[in-house]
């Protein structure tokens, strides 16, 4: 008989090993602990045994039941973590192909923007996100008192410290540097206090910057309209309204025609058919003498936009906060 428990043992430890479903489990359990199963039955026969051999063998019997216990609870233990699984393996099927990175939307309208710049001569130019007062305000025809500071919802890091709130700071850190012709333009991040499904915090802006000899208001107009029309083709109508900004003067915000209704009216554009684009303006003498440049013999423009606007408006998208959550649904559509 103890041939017989060993025998057992070790025929449970091999198969064990194909137990592969909660099915197989229930099965060799019942196999060899059920009622009538292998060692239940060999217990069933120790009264057969005499006085002597009998406990050995029941020692040997109870161990060989624990032994088998232990295994199937180790096999319960496998086929809830999923470690069990039958292999399936078809050789003939196409290979999966690993997911590529791809340009972010707002990035993608970034660089085209600055393409169009650059083909029209402008250089671009990059400075800190962490900028000093002076720059992004004071040197801005914007000093402590002047009311346009309550335009910029600002972030202070310290009383002079800001994180920037427009890269129109770079005009004054280029002007400083190179005297004219200057012609810039300043892509980067700024950010505000201000967050709904039109703004964020954080948001991208292009500053635009040239300053030369005989430099007129149509040369600005000349210049966005026909950027205009390469951003959002030759077709798109484009409108001046006057505005105010404290660093140019005369100023003017530039309209295309919605590119949502074709200019027939709907709630992107408020019923109006068109939808502001950008700031622009003249640069105030005001600005030239913070950099030493003579307002009698130069003259210049200056323009900003935000670029995740002109995305919104080239793809058609109502809700900015799209760009920053990084869903894999909506970023899959510009691969």
């Amino acid at each position: 008989m103890k041939e017989q428990l060993l025998k057992i043992q070790e025929q449970a430890a091999i198969e064990i090993g194909s137990v592969s479903s909660p099915e197989d489990l229930e099965n060799f359990r019942i196999q060899y602990l059920g009622k009538k199963g292998h060692v239940t039955s060999a217990l069933k026969r120790l009264g057969e045994l005499s006085a002597e051999e009998r406990p050995a063998i029941g020692q040997l019997a109870n161990s060989v039941k624990a032994e088998i216990s232990t295994m199937l609870e180790q096999a319960r233990e496998r086929l809830k973590s999923g470690a069990v699984k039958k292999e399936c393996l078809d050789v003939t099927l196409q290979g999966r192909e690993p997911a590529r990175g791809h340009l972010h939307p707002v990035e993608i309208v970034n660089r085209e923007i600055c393409d169009i710049f650059v083909k029209m001569g402008y250089r671009i130019v990059q400075g800190p996100e962490v900028e000093l007062d002076y720059y992004n305000f004071e040197a801005l025809n914007i000093p402590q008192d002047h009311p346009a500071r309550d335009m910029q919802d600002t972030f202070y890091i310290s009383d002079n410290v800001v994180l920037r709130t427009q890269t129109s700071s770079m005009q004054i850190r280029v002007m400083e540097k190179q005297k004219p012709p200057v012609s810039i333009i300043a892509p980067g991040k700024v950010y505000r206090s201000d967050s709904d499904v039109s703004h964020t915090p954080m948001f991208h802006q292009v500053e635009g910057l040239l300053v030369d000899k005989d430099v007129t208001f149509s040369d600005l107009k000349g210049t966005l309209t026909s950027f205009i029309h390469q951003m959002f083709g030759s077709s798109t109508a484009v409108r001046f309204r006057p505005s105010f900004f404290p660093f140019t003067e005369p100023s003017a915000e530039v309209d295309i025609q919605c590119v949502i209704c074709r200019g027939k009216g709907c709630r992107t554009c408020g019923n109006s058919g068109w939808i502001e684009i950008l700031g622009s303006g003249m640069v105030d003498p005001a600005v030239y003498g913070f950099v030493d440049y003579d307002p009698e013999v130069y003259s210049g423009f200056a323009f900003g936009m935000g670029i995740e606007r002109v995305a919104m408006l080239k793809y058609g998208i109502d809700d900015i906060q799209l760009f920053f959550r990084n869903d894999m649904r909506f970023l899959r559509q510009f691969y």
